[in-house]
């Protein structure tokens, strides 16, 4: 059984040029992500393809180019809820 992975983004347009990872891991550490964002009332959304290509990342860096797309479907999804 593989580990649950996640990783959480951040994006301010008016601060930001592109989305950025604040936070990432795998097994315990992504559970805990997942359960400070439901405390948080953060959107918790699963699109396991992306978080694969996302753990390559580092904290703190931009999301690549080849991936805007994807993050902008999750970005609208998130807005159109209201947060």
């Amino acid at each position: 059984m593989e580990k649950q992975q996640a990783v959480a983004l951040r994006y301010e347009a008016q601060r930001d040029q592109a989305p950025r990872v604040v936070a990432r891991g795998a097994g315990a550490v992504a559970d805990a992500l997942v359960d400070v964002a439901r405390r948080h009332q953060v959107p918790v959304l699963s699109n396991a393809a992306l978080v694969s290509a996302l753990m390559d990342l580092e904290v703190g860096d931009v999301i690549p180019e080849e991936l805007y797309a994807a993050v902008a479907e999750i970005l609208a999804f998130v807005y159109r809820m209201g947060r």
